[in-house]
């Protein structure tokens, strides 16, 4: 059992306990554990925390020695957004390519495995799925993490996620409500408004998170989005009107509702960190996020401070925090009742390419994450076609990658095309210039042009007209949301850019 440090009073505690904060290096250090020993509760892991599933078993056991029901976080969506897979990218296609697919029962099997993975590594609590509806094609933050734009067909997907996850031993933690799809700005930079009417947003953006709730996700996510229609004042993550009177009380969700990552700038730069954490518990908030940029004690002490503040001034009333604290527990009870005991650490990634120290393509015929990506694969041959029997010459067209999904992931088709094709060449570009430098760079191998939501970059749509107007035999391949018509000799749609969905298409050029 676990043992709170004497003379830790119970307010205290409780300000501890609603705190998701993040730390820095691969084992964990003394002020964390101090911490847990205090009453924090929870903890987060990023990418900056993983190195190899044996390490990772380690540091969340290091965790429960000092307090054996802590719930150890992640944002693991698989796709593009990985956390365990952050060096290879992701052994697991994202919702995109489920929703491509439209198997739920595929989406239920995806999901599973993943959290037998996250569960072998002693994680328990995933900050996923996204059941954002990408009603706004021009959406910066949310694209091929959303299984699409059809309001039905995410809702279904979204509730076989949170089954298939839960069914591991791993709470879902449904984002990012009351929906960040119809949206045009990164809430890691400013603050997105969402101007759709009430009716709109009825029967399309809670539509999904009715379904979540329905598959009994253990966790709900706030999103930092003023809705007007909702709220004209407050962003959801601080609206006692959307957490607690429409979450709680109108869509009777029970469970633990998580902010979104505290730090944002959509919080951080017009309310602060500490303000906004004291007015999201007082909106029905039960645990804060913070970690993703801000990972250390000063963090941590400072949030707590300042609950403990605004309790004793009478601005946060105590009984919210204390019930906050108390489903910060209950969850982290469940969790400790239903995850089985972390496997042998090796295994934890056993298909998970290099972040497991084994060939990335060992056993990938009988992986469910490949098998997806494979059948999330749209190919259309062009008037051009002809196959690809020797290397090409990859031109990736690299666009800033946005916060959630971060720029130290690879993607792109050429490290699993040049085992296919040995010899096989690539370079990045980027910028007005990007089609004339590809196509000089190429000389005369057989281009392959890879793209990342082409619809949204007037530079990469007009780098690819470059290169078609020379190169009509060019070899097309779409690794964001595919908009614009198939073009190209041949036309590669992967709905998304994890490691999977490039070997699959690389097996589609390669012919294998």
């Amino acid at each position: 059992m676990t043992t709170i440090a004497s003379g830790t009073d119970t307010l205290t505690r409780d300000a501890l306990a609603v705190l998701q904060p993040g730390f820095t290096g691969t084992s964990a250090p003394s002020w964390l554990l101090r911490r847990l020993g205090e009453g924090l509760a929870s903890v987060g892991l990023f990418g900056r925390n993983i190195a190899t599933p044996a390490q990772v078993a380690a540091l969340t056991a290091q965790l429960r020695a000092e307090r054996d029901d802590v719930l150890v976080a992640i944002d693991e969506e698989g796709g593009d957004v990985t956390r365990l897979e952050v060096r290879t990218g992701s052994s697991f296609p994202g919702n995109h390519a489920l929703g491509a697919v439209d198997d739920t029962a595929l989406t239920e099997a995806v999901a599973h495995e993943l959290g037998r993975r996250l569960a072998a590594c002693g994680v328990n609590l995933n900050w996923a799925p996204s059941a954002d509806i990408n009603s706004n094609v021009d959406n910066p933050v949310i694209g091929v993490r959303s299984f699409g734009a059809d309001t039905s067909l995410v809702a279904r997907h979204t509730a076989a996620y949170v089954s298939g996850l839960q069914s591991a031993g791993v709470a879902a933690c449904t984002k990012h409500f009351p929906g960040h799809g119809d949206t045009a700005v990164d809430s890691h930079h400013a603050m997105p408004r969402i101007d759709a009417e009430l009716s709109v947003l009825e029967s399309r953006e809670l539509v999904p998170f009715r379904a979540a709730i329905e598959a009994g996700t253990r966790a709900v996510m706030s999103a930092h989005i003023l809705v007007p229609a909702l709220d004209p004042v407050h962003p959801a993550t601080l609206s006692r009107r959307i957490l607690t009177g429409l979450l709680r009380e109108e869509l009777g969700y029970d469970g633990l509702i998580v902010t979104d990552g505290m730090e944002m700038q959509a919080i951080s730069a017009t309310y602060g960190i500490e303000r906004g954490s004291v007015l999201a518990i007082a909106a029905g908030a039960d645990a804060i996020c913070v970690g993703g940029g801000l990972s250390d004690e000063p963090t941590v002490l400072r949030l707590r401070d300042a609950l403990v503040a605004a309790v004793r001034s009478g601005e946060l009333p105590e009984e919210r925090l204390a019930d906050a604290a108390a489903r910060v527990r209950a969850l982290a009870a469940w969790t400790a009742s239903t995850q089985p005991t972390p496997s042998t650490p090796s295994s934890a990634l056993s298909s998970a390419g290099s972040a497991a120290g084994s060939d990335a393509g060992s056993d990938a015929s009988t992986d469910v994450g490949l098998v997806a990506a494979r059948r999330a694969l749209k190919v259309t041959r062009g008037a051009h076609f002809a196959p690809v029997t020797e290397a090409p010459y990859v031109a990736a067209f690299t666009p800033v990658a946005n916060i959630a999904v971060g720029d130290e992931t690879p993607w792109g088709v050429a490290a699993e095309l040049r085992r296919l094709l040995p010899g096989t060449e690539t370079g990045s570009f980027t910028g007005e210039r990007a089609g004339a430098e590809a196509l000089a760079a190429a000389g005369s191998r057989r281009v392959v042009a890879v793209v990342r939501d082409a619809h949204r970059h007037t530079w990469m749509a007009e780098a690819l007209d470059i290169l078609l107007a020379a190169r009509p035999d060019t070899v097309v391949v779409e690794m964001g949301v595919p908009q614009s018509p198939p073009r190209g000799a041949l036309h590669i749609a992967t709905h998304g850019a994890a490691r999977v969905c490039g070997l699959a298409a690389a097996e589609a050029i390669a012919g294998a």
